[in-house]
């Protein structure tokens, strides 16, 4: 399938950040989108907290913090 000029440049607007993660990617070799674990320190109350929603929406607690700190 073709693809005419009007297409490629809509696909490339849509996907623009994940083209240029993979432009890094061929550049650096650093993947972006793996994850990797950190050790940070948290209050018991907010630990507690985390957990009450992780059990409330069923998704890992370190997924709640990522949403988070994308949103600042």
């Amino acid at each position: 399938m073709q693809l005419n000029n009007e297409r490629m440049k809509r696909i490339l607007k849509k996907y623009e950040s994940d083209f240029a993660e993979m432009a890094l990617y061929d550049e650096t070799r650093e993947k972006l989108w793996a994850k990797k674990r950190i050790d940070i320190t948290l209050t018991y109350r907010l630990i507690k907290k985390l957990k009450e929603l992780s059990k409330k929406t069923g998704r890992p607690v370190s997924n709640i913090i990522e949403d988070a700190v994308k949103k600042l």
